[in-house]
């Protein structure tokens, strides 16, 4: 058996450190870095590894690069930018897998420049949220080369039970911002729905048990609405921010496209403005709170 390739990867947040500790556990030796020094260093602490001095030395350690990043900006900063950086570094023949929900056009570009130094760049955004992230079960959405795909296969395998090739390189954010909108948009007319039934005088959590018996089930009043909305814990691990970020993100694929899309800028509207409300650090799932605000009463409190 040949030996597993040397893994960089950039960025352990909250989905990057057990995305990161699952190619760990599969026997990749992982280069890990993040801008919080003490971070990547208690990631070696905890779960094994190395920690780069410097991203030029990541990159020369490593056979695959990974971004998990919040922005495209910071990863073009982490690639090209400042006085360290990847490509500084960076080998003929390494592979980027960039798994940021970022700008489809800006990959595009900087995949570019990445095949100007002899490596490919491939996206690869992933769906499933933080517990997943620690089972390596999560939905990994790709594109790019398809001889880069299969080269990277066993590194997104470690991380991820659905490896779904969208296409180009850029299609898979793309995809996963679309896929946010999707969910979104489930979330907020459930919530509304909720709201509307509670004020006739139904139990929101018996309407969830029901909704998720029958056909308005989404994957929202499955795993968010009983945990996070009607515990009134929201903490489901994902910011306002970040779904804000890649609402804006599918709208300027639809702009791009010239799509009409007028739904989907209600659905992106009420995001920025639960944002501006809440913050851009407060929990994805605080937006059923705007919906409460607007329609004068609180959803009630799930038992147990």
């Amino acid at each position: 058996m040949a030996d597993k390739q040397s893994v960089g990867f950039i960025g352990a947040g909250n989905m990057g450190w057990p995305m990161a500790a699952c190619l760990v556990k599969a026997g990749f030796p992982v280069n890990i870095n993040d801008s919080r020094r003490e971070v990547a260093n208690n990631f070696v602490q905890q779960v094994g590894g190395f920690a780069p001095d410097t991203l030029r030395e990541l990159a020369q350690k490593s056979d695959v690069v990974v971004t998990m990043l919040p922005t495209s900006v910071i990863v073009e900063n982490v690639l090209t930018g400042g006085d360290d950086n990847v490509f500084a570094g960076m080998k003929p023949g390494t592979i980027v897998i960039d798994m940021t929900s970022g700008v489809p056009s800006m990959t595009q570009r900087l995949a570019e420049r990445v095949a100007e130094l002899g490596g490919v760049l491939i996206d690869a955004p992933v769906s499933g949220g933080v517990p997943r992230a620690k089972t390596g079960e999560l939905a990994i959405m790709v594109g790019g080369d398809g001889a880069a795909i299969d080269k990277a296969m066993p590194v997104l395998s470690a991380m991820g039970t659905s490896v779904l090739r969208t296409g180009g390189v850029g299609s898979g954010q793309a995809m996963k911002a679309l896929n946010n909108l999707v969910s979104t948009g489930g979330f907020l007319i459930g919530i509304e729905a909720l709201l509307i039934g509670q004020r006739f005088g139904l139990d929101p959590a018996v309407m969830t048990d029901v909704l998720n018996a029958a056909t308005g089930m989404n994957n929202s009043t499955q795993k968010k609405f009983k945990q996070f909305v009607l515990s009134r814990k929201f903490n489901a691990g994902f910011s306002m921010g970040l779904l804000a970020k890649d609402l804006s993100i599918a709208l300027q694929v639809a702009r791009e496209t010239g799509t009409a899309s007028p739904l989907s800028a209600v659905v992106r509207e009420f995001i920025v403005s639960a944002e501006a409300k809440y913050g851009p650090n407060s929990d994805h799932t605080e937006m059923a709170r705007l919906c409460e605000l607007l329609a004068g009463s609180e959803l009630g409190t799930a038992e147990g």
